[in-house]
């Protein structure tokens, strides 16, 4: 089972400077959700690389995204097992997400709070100087939360509506929202495709 980013998928269309990725870089830079038609067409590609399932991380944002891969995945006669809402306070969110640093030769990221570099601003693998991707600003933070507000929340409900939203509170440390994750998940036979679907609060 492989883990599907929209976020490495939309970065590296961006960097490939693929017709898709430089559509989607004014959306990206500006903190506003990529138009449901790019994302949908970057997905839709990258599921015809993972017969054996997949779990889909920062998608779908908005309804009509979570139609659309209602859709696509009917197609494929597949199904999906659940959904993950991860329930986290607003200022947690922007805390975290405005203290990310990400190495831009190999690309690991770090948190400046809880997972610091051993050298500051330097990447412990390559000794390259750390970046602050564009949509992890604070002010570009604080505008992608209002957007989930407008945008993504609505896509709780269209999963609560069939049952497969399975809550998680997200406000701890990367092992315990782990722990929480897998009792949430349960025991799910044979998973053919799980969605981790928008938090409450924000993207952590």
């Amino acid at each position: 089972m492989d883990h599907i980013s929209t976020g490495d998928l939309l970065r590296w269309n961006v960097a490939e400077g693929t017709p898709l990725g430089l559509d989607a870089k004014r959306y990206m830079d500006a903190g506003e959700l990529v138009p449901d038609d790019i994302v949908v067409r970057m997905l839709v590609e990258r599921l015809g690389t993972n017969p054996s399932g997949f779990i889909l991380d920062g998608f779908p944002r908005t309804v009509p995204q979570a139609e659309a891969l209602a859709d696509a995945l009917r197609g494929r006669s597949l199904d999906l097992d659940a959904v993950l809402a991860f329930d986290v306070d607003r200022e947690v969110v922007v805390r975290r997400l405005s203290s990310r640093r990400t190495c831009p030769v190999c690309r690991r990221v770090y948190s400046m709070t809880t997972a610091p570099p051993l050298s500051d601003q330097a990447c412990d693998d390559d000794g390259t100087r750390l970046v602050q991707r564009d949509d992890d600003r604070e002010d570009v933070v604080r505008r992608r939360m209002e957007v989930y507000e407008e945008q993504t929340a609505p896509v709780r409900a269209f999963y609560e509506a069939i049952g497969l939203v399975r809550a998680v509170d997200a406000d701890g440390t990367e092992d315990e929202v782990f722990g929480r994750t897998l009792r949430a998940l349960g025991a799910l036979a044979e998973p053919s495709a799980m969605p981790v679907a928008p938090e409450t609060s924000g993207r952590v």
